[in-house]
């Protein structure tokens, strides 16, 4: 009922820059909270980047003043703007939505597959 597709993830030097995409579709009435977190092997699942329907905004410490997490509401989308990468940022990246479905009482997470950013030289 729910499709999250995910693009914009691959392979960049250190000091280089992505923008990774989420576009949301399917039988949605409307759209709280989008996130995106990541998950490095070995390591847990972790938030990245948040932001509420109103637009606020919460991110990692370890990326704050590198990443840039935007919506575009009328295209159900999220971004993650990751520039200065650093090989810590390598993991695969999840894109989350809690979201309100038709017919269905009360709202959900719903969660994409993943991409994966490599930050190697």
């Amino acid at each position: 009922q729910v499709q999250l597709v995910e693009s914009g993830g691959g392979l960049v030097q250190p000091g280089g820059s992505l923008r990774l995409s989420c576009a949301a579709s399917g039988s949605i009435f409307s759209i709280n909270a989008m996130a995106w977190y990541r998950q490095a092997p070995g390591k847990l699942r972790e938030l990245v980047a948040k932001i509420s329907s109103g637009g606020s905004t919460n991110y990692a410490d370890s990326v704050k003043g590198r990443f840039t997490i935007s919506r575009d509401n009328a295209k159900n989308t999220v971004y993650l703007q990751m520039n200065s990468l650093k090989p810590e940022d390598t993991a695969v990246y999840y894109c989350n939505i809690n979201a309100q479905l038709m017919r269905y009482f009360g709202a959900g997470d719903y969660w994409g597959q993943g991409t994966q950013v490599t930050v190697s030289s």
